[in-house]
């Protein structure tokens, strides 16, 4: 869900919520504080610069979102699903709350919150009143109407509309199909501003406007249609007169209110429209898409910024491949193209139209897909393959080989081949050497395919083209995986149980490795100096590895890995092994059985998809257990879609000192005269702290945490002075133990310090000849002895340490 204030957008991700600028298009920052996935965000009514946020953590939390400034955290103690607020219930939330049932179908409940006033930074806040039970786990099936005084919400085939000042509940049913076989369900709600309307969304694209819904026997409804498919959001605009709807067409509808089925569109947004919000001014309108994007629509309907995360998809078919030029991660992105993501800026930079076809956005629709692809070690060439078709006698695939062009800084289509086999090619990869340029491909026809660049022809112009090379096959199995070796001089393709390994240059089939058995499920050579060993899976759960020079099977171990992924700068190989519905990580060297690495319980998902990507300088100062992520660091794709990576204590604290303010003494406030003067404060205590141990740090008062938290808030988020008054005055107030001193007392203490200065020094020479006499005859001779300075010298430095020498200065400076 988004909400936004004209300027800003907030949207949650994760366990955060980020804010993004509305006219640059650029992330400003995140409100990072919760433990748990961030299920819903709301403005807070009586302070447009506030947002409230809910969590699966239990708690909900207020902040000052143009600061990024966390005011307040209330704890509710139950995971949280959705939040609603209203500007008739000042201190109040409404949110969703599961329900404990042991019915397979969950149950949410709508709950009303009192926040408690408090100065404190986290409240409990344990007033809970249930307004509704069994409603929708939907947040768009809740809206509020006429400025709070009544909420609706809807679940299956009912509509329910509960008045606050009544305290009375209205219901209103539908039927699930009707004469014309429509689905009824409900599917989102929207309330006008002003009017007591409601509109409803369904399953089969209609809008139903609801009114006169204060009598039960009396309601009536009006019926507006033009999506195909299931309503997904609606929203009236902030003075009633238009009403946003949006699904999966991916066309923004304007419905003008009160004039029939008068309607404006805006089609072609990008995947199916999830949620759509309005600023308040009704100037702005924001939509939030299923493949991660949200677009900024200006109230004339023109399209004024994009912000695009990773292109969210239903499943990456390619690899995750790193583009040698640019360093960008490059794998599927919206249909039929694919997307390139910076990693370094965290930002999509763009799309490469591989099917080069318009895609609809149906259900069930059979459309080409991208679902292999692979680049070049230099990045002059990409290879992609799509596909359309589920079953084999329909089966269509295209092999495309796209060529990098200076001019454009793109990739170009340079060789199109619709018969490269005769059945689903199954793998492919390019050679290793930067001299020749060779791909291959497998395929289930039981053959593999070399193809090589060669010069045309048939035109004069200084064009090439891609042709196949060799064709081969083994005893007529089926190929499924394949991989050069280092310097390309080696090509390993199994079939089946069966490892092969050819001679590129002669194609000439070497020797074959056959032991144990089971059939191969992923295979690579290593690196560097592991260059001599070739690692396979096997679909008896097992991990091997041989050594090419004696052609033995060098050691293997029992695991069942999902993923094999070599660096390409170092001898490390990761293995992603599923075991007891978790995955566990393993890196280890070929040339050693024992891993370097291990993660256990990683995450609970299957991982299938991985990418080590080179570091443009190479970490320094790594700490022995993340020594393997010094040259590249490992990036893996979850099933849910989510990108994770491992990162070294160093690079966590670089991005903490980037994103997070200064780390400060708790009793100074971080103030715009501190950031200047607090440099210079640092580099003071420096010169002036003693060689020995400094004592403890005195007590603060107990104000000193009001004052802190005080001047820590912003000054248009703080109340009355009248309320801030007693407290700022008892916070004033030091108590005798407090850390200031009487500069009477501060004398008196030096005389006392003189006088004990005086009687130490007797008793210290006296003890000085028998230490010094132990001391020799424990080292041995006189000749071994290091200086070492007695108490009264050491007591004669520290009074020459705190003598003022700053007149000195001016000699210095007057000298000619």
């Amino acid at each position: 869900m988004t909400e936004r204030v004209n300027r800003f957008v907030l949207c949650t991700s994760g366990d955060s919520v980020k804010v993004y600028s509305t006219r640059t298009e650029e992330w400003l920052h995140s409100l990072q504080g919760h433990t748990n996935q961030v299920t819903g965000i709301a403005l807070n009514r009586a302070n447009h610069l506030q947002v409230y946020s809910c969590s699966a953590d239990g708690t909900v939390k207020l902040w000052d979102f143009i600061d990024g400034i966390l005011i307040k955290t209330f704890i509710i103690g139950y995971p949280l699903f959705a939040i609603y607020v209203s500007e008739k219930h000042d201190g109040i939330v409404f949110l969703h709350i599961a329900m404990d049932t042991d019915s397979k179908n969950e149950c949410f409940q709508l709950v009303a919150v009192h926040l408690p006033k408090s100065a404190e930074q986290e409240v409990e806040a344990k007033e809970l009143s249930a307004v509704s039970s069994r409603i929708s786990p939907n947040p768009s099936c809740t809206a509020f109407g006429r400025e709070g005084q009544y909420i609706a919400f809807a679940r299956h085939l009912q509509l329910n509309v509960y008045f606050f000042r009544k305290q009375k509940t209205y219901s209103f049913s539908l039927k699930a199909t009707d004469k014309k076989g429509a689905k009824n369900a409900f599917t989102c709600i929207a309330c006008h501003p002003a009017d007591d309307c409601i509109a409803t969304g369904h399953e089969d694209g209609k809008i139903r406007l609801w009114r006169n819904f204060i009598h039960t026997k009396e309601y009536t409804y009006s019926t507006q249609h033009w999506h195909h498919n299931a309503v997904n959001t609606l929203c009236f605009t902030p003075e009633g007169t238009n009403l946003l709807s949006g699904g999966i067409e991916s066309v923004l509808v304007q419905w003008q209110y009160g004039a029939g089925n008068r309607k404006e569109f805006l089609p072609r947004l990008g995947g199916s429209i999830l949620h759509v919000s309005t600023s308040s001014d009704g100037q702005l309108f924001c939509t939030s898409h299923s493949d991660n994007k949200i677009t900024v629509i200006e109230s004339s309907f023109k399209v004024c910024g994009v912000i695009q995360g990773l292109v969210k998809g239903d499943a990456v078919l390619t690899d995750l491949m790193i583009d040698p030029r640019s360093k960008a991660l490059v794998l599927n992105g919206k249909p039929g193209h694919l997307q390139f993501y910076s990693l370094m800026r965290d930002k999509h930079l763009y799309n490469l139209d591989i099917v080069q076809q318009e895609y609809i956005y149906e259900a069930g629709l059979d459309q080409f897909e991208v679902v292999k692809a692979a680049f070049d070690i230099n990045g002059y060439w990409l290879a992609t393959v799509e596909e359309r078709g589920q079953k084999s006698s329909d089966l269509e695939f295209v092999l495309k080989l796209w060529a990098y062009d200076e001019r454009t800084q793109s990739f170009v289509l340079n060789t199109t081949i619709t018969a490269a086999h005769t059945d689903r090619i199954i793998s492919m990869c390019f050679s290793s050497s930067e001299e020749t340029t060779m791909l291959v491909t497998t395929a289930e026809d039981g053959q593999f395919k070399a193809w090589c660049q060669g010069a045309d022809a048939d035109t004069q112009q200084d064009q090439s083209f891609w042709s196949c090379e060799f064709v081969g096959s083994y005893h007529n199995l089926k190929p499924t995986n394949c991989s050069f070796s280092a310097d390309s001089s080696l090509l390993a393709v199994n079939f089946q149980e069966v490892i092969t390994i050819w001679s590129p240059d002669t194609w000439e089939l070497l020797t074959t490795l056959c032991q144990p058995p089971g059939v191969v499920r992923d295979l690579c050579f290593g690196r560097l100096s592991c260059s001599k060993y070739l690692i396979a899976t096997t679909t008896r759960n097992l991990l091997c590895c041989w050594n090419l020079l004696t052609c033995a099977l060098e050691w293997s171990t029992s695991v069942e890995v999902s993923k094999l992924q070599p660096d390409p700068l170092s001898e490390n190989v990761a293995a992603f092994s599923y075991q007891s519905k978790h995955t566990d990580l393993f890196v280890f060297k070929p040339s050693e059985p024992r891993p370097l690495f291990t993660h256990k319980n990683m995450c609970s998902e299957k991982i299938h998809r991985a990418v080590f990507v080179p570091r443009e300088e190479p970490l320094n100062n790594c700490d022995e257990s993340s020594q393997w992520l010094n040259r590249s660091q490992l990036y893996f794709l979850t099933q849910n879609m989510d990108l994770l990576t491992f990162s070294t204590a160093t690079e966590e604290d670089r991005m903490l000192s980037s994103s997070k303010r200064l780390v400060i003494d708790d009793s100074v406030a971080v103030t715009p005269f501190y950031l200047l003067l607090g440099k210079h404060r640092q580099q003071q205590q420096k010169l002036n702290t003693p060689s020995h141990p400094a004592a403890d740090k005195p007590q603060q008062p107990q104000g000193s945490v009001t004052i802190t938290e005080l001047l820590h808030t912003p000054a248009h988020v703080l109340p009355a002075a009248s309320v801030l008054c007693s407290m700022l005055v008892s916070s004033l107030l030091i108590s005798n133990t407090g850390v200031r001193k009487d500069p009477l007392r501060e004398m008196e203490s030096s005389e006392q310090e003189m006088n004990s200065e005086k009687e130490e020094e007797h008793s210290e020479e006296e003890m000085e000849a028998c230490d010094s006499q132990q001391e020799l005859r424990a080292q041995g001779s006189v000749d071994e002895v290091t200086p070492k300075l007695s108490k009264a010298q050491e007591r004669e430095l520290k009074r020459i340490r705190k003598t003022d020498f700053s007149w000195m200065t001016g000699l210095i400076d007057s000298k000619p």
